[in-house]
């Protein structure tokens, strides 16, 4: 759809001109506050506008703006050494990029310069990003961009993400059909990588959650098979899963990680993709890692002290508790309520689903119904919604909010 000069996807519906931030709230540009209960999208895990995060800006571009791809800058490298001490010692280098989808297009080409092989496997119905590798890892053949931008899918394997409800599906039965789906595929030796997420899906959608010891399984059977792992972190990472990054939830160790979104709260683009020094030394020469802004000094800047909050305020601890604290709340509240099926989640990443079948109700509906209220939903499909409000909120404004969402599904039930 168009506003204006500006072209909006088409399932973010513009309710809205957002016209200042500060915190858990958003302002319309009429003056309405609004609580935030999305956090962009995984983006502003530290709170909207982070007064420090402005500050180490500010600092920043009275030094420099710019460092261009055949340089770097002490605060690249003050960057990339603070990050490498948070993660695993097979993840010690890093590609310096705009964002996510470039992060994760950059450690498929890597994966396949590696191991000189192309096929990539991935999982229908999740996001990686919207540039063709990227889409080709999970969007379905059938969907209309798909058909209209002409995706081929040579080389790339999608498979059914195993996610299950919170209780009546076995979660054993489901992890080892999946496991044996997975080396059915591995076992034929053409297979470069698999892209997966930390045991939830963030992008697409549908928040499903895998079996206990999924992503831990995973990389234990790619390197039966010689087959690298590429996690993409990028809406699993900084403290949205009750851990600093969502790797930490099965100990495991993967080839490459990719990180964005939350990397610098939201203050400027930036992402990277992480892997080893012997993999990098092996491949930059085919892969040919590169990118004009990519790091550049004020997006670093920004992202250097998004870590150093994260790591200091331990703000992953908070994320587990109100995690479950907030589900525990909507169980409560919502057990009886006939339009809900299903609240399932992993730290504060919350999927509520829905049953709006014949009720001439939609999730639009209930979006705005929200907003009359003083409260910011997106939806995560037609028939859920996708809870993630800044890690840092205040117990209080969490209250009011989940008051509000309670209310609102409560009023058309």
């Amino acid at each position: 759809m168009l506003t204006g000069r500006i072209i909006h996807n088409l399932s973010s519906a513009f309710r809205f001109k957002l016209s200042k931030a500060k915190g858990p709230f958003i302002w319309d540009e009429k003056g309405k506050k609004l609580i935030d209960f999305t956090s962009g999208w995984n983006v502003t895990n530290l709170g909207w506008n982070h007064p420090e995060i402005t500050e180490a800006i500010i600092k920043q571009a009275k030094i420099n703006t710019y460092v261009p791809m055949w340089s770097q800058s002490s605060i690249q490298e003050q960057y990339a050494d603070a990050l490498a001490n948070c993660l695993p010692k097979t993840l010690q280098v890093f590609s310096r990029e705009t964002g996510g989808v470039n992060a994760n297009v950059m450690a498929i080409k890597a994966a396949r310069a590696f191991t000189g092989k192309k096929k990539i496997v991935g999982f229908s119905d999740t996001f990686h990003g919207s540039l063709y590798g990227a889409l080709e890892i999970s969007y379905k053949p059938e969907y209309l961009l798909s058909r209209s931008v002409f995706l081929t899918y040579e080389n790339f394997v999608q498979l059914q993400f195993p996610g299950i409800d919170s209780d009546n599906i076995d979660p054993k039965a489901v992890l080892k059909k999946f496991m044996t789906d997975l080396e059915n595929v591995l076992k034929k030796g053409d297979v470069a990588a698999v892209v997966c997420e930390a045991g939830i899906i963030t992008g697409w959608g549908t928040t499903d959650v895998a079996p206990s010891g999924f992503l831990k399984s995973v990389r234990d059977i790619t390197k039966k098979f010689g087959v690298l792992l590429i996690l993409d972190e990028v809406g699993t990472g900084f403290s949205r899963l009750g851990k600093l990054f969502g790797m930490e939830l099965e100990e495991v160790e993967p080839d490459f990680a990719t990180f964005a979104k939350g990397i610098s709260n939201g203050a400027l683009p930036i992402g990277t993709m992480a892997t080893s020094k012997k993999i990098a030394e092996a491949v930059y020469a085919k892969s040919q890692p590169q990118s004009t802004f990519g790091w550049n000094p004020i997006s670093v800047a920004a992202a250097l002290k998004t870590l150093q909050i994260h790591r200091r305020d331990k703000v992953w601890i908070k994320a587990e508790d109100y995690g479950n604290y907030i589900m525990e709340t909507l169980k409560s509240e919502l057990s009886k309520n006939p339009l809900v099926t299903d609240i399932i989640g992993i730290g504060m990443e919350i999927k509520i689903k829905l049953d709006l079948t014949g009720k001439n109700l939609s999730t639009n509906r209930l979006i705005d119904e929200a907003y009359k209220n003083g409260l910011h939903l997106c939806k995560s499909s037609d028939n859920s919604f996708q809870i993630m409000p800044p890690l840092t909120i205040e117990r209080k404004t969490l209250d009011q909010g989940i008051e509000i969402f309670v209310k609102t599904l409560k009023s058309f039930s």
